[in-house]
């Protein structure tokens, strides 16, 4: 049942929501047509995270964005946690969004069972990306046993970096990118070794946490040699958040975490429609 419009929007509440379907539409609108909206996003909010979904996805891309919701004591970060799916025919969808207070893996779970409950229970699921998140990997481990899991270089790339010296910065950074650009799965293996041997004693920590998340770096190198490029990093889906964040900074704050569910909704929806005339060829050509 929906809320009664008079007693959740009242006051400076109406002006959020008009400001959100101002950033959405760039139109304003009144307060009637503003209390109408909102029933019918809450609506197809509630259809979304109810559909059911197809299990013939490939791929797999997991992330999370942070976003402030006012509370009572103030500002407050919340997390969206995200799913994003790709078939073998090149078509994709924004399947999923969870809002948590953490990337837990409690918080993961919850998101992963939800896809499985609604019919994405993984039989054609060939590789799920994430960006090391270790309570996802925990997660998806519960959820998706049977699945190869690849950590993005990107993430990796920037926490081995963090760590990096000025004077070896450049070389430390060579180093590593050679591991992920090798021409095959053993040269990689090789040119970690040649990383280890070269800074273990430099950077002992940096090098042991590199060679213990190295086997699930290097899933994407099972793959066709045309789609390393696309399945070594979440790249993809982190593109969806920067127009999350290009949306949604106009408002600085959402007004209660149901404003966020309402234009996540909308701009992931605006996505998937636009995504229906537009497959990622790519992922059609054959190895």
């Amino acid at each position: 049942m929906a809320a009664d419009p008079g007693s959740v929007f009242a006051g400076h509440q109406y002006a959020e929501v008009g400001r959100v379907v101002a950033t959405l539409t760039g139109e304003t609108v009144s307060a009637q047509t503003v209390s109408k909206l909102t029933r019918d996003l809450d609506e197809a909010v509630r259809q979304f995270h109810q559909a059911r979904l197809r299990d013939d996805y490939a791929y797999l891309f997991l992330d999370g964005v942070s976003l402030r919701v006012r509370r009572p004591r103030g500002r407050k970060q919340v997390q969206m946690l995200v799913a994003y799916g790709i078939r073998r025919d090149g078509t994709r969808h924004l399947l999923a969004f969870l809002r948590s207070q953490g990337e837990g893996q409690a918080d993961w779970e919850g998101l992963l069972q939800d896809l499985y409950r609604r019919g994405l229970e993984g039989q054609a699921l060939e590789l799920i990306l994430t960006d090391g998140c270790a309570g996802l990997a925990a997660a998806i481990r519960t959820v998706y046993p049977r699945v190869r899991h690849q950590r993005c270089w990107v993430h990796k790339m920037r926490n081995i970096l963090e760590k990096a010296r000025k004077r070896d910065y450049d070389q430390v950074k060579a180093g590593a990118q050679a591991i992920y650009l090798a021409e095959s799965r053993p040269q990689a293996v090789a040119a970690f070794r040649a990383f280890r041997s070269r800074w273990c004693r430099a950077y002992p920590t940096m090098v042991r946490r590199l060679q213990q998340d190295l086997p699930e770096l290097l899933s994407f190198f099972a793959f066709p040699r045309h789609l390393w490029r696309k399945l070594r990093t979440t790249n993809m889906i982190e593109r969806c958040f920067v127009e999350v964040r290009r949306r949604t900074r106009p408002m600085v704050c959402f007004v209660n975490v149901e404003s966020v569910d309402r234009i996540i909704y909308s701009i992931f929806q605006r996505f998937n429609l636009e995504w229906k005339t537009r497959t990622l060829n790519l992922f059609t050509q054959a190895a």
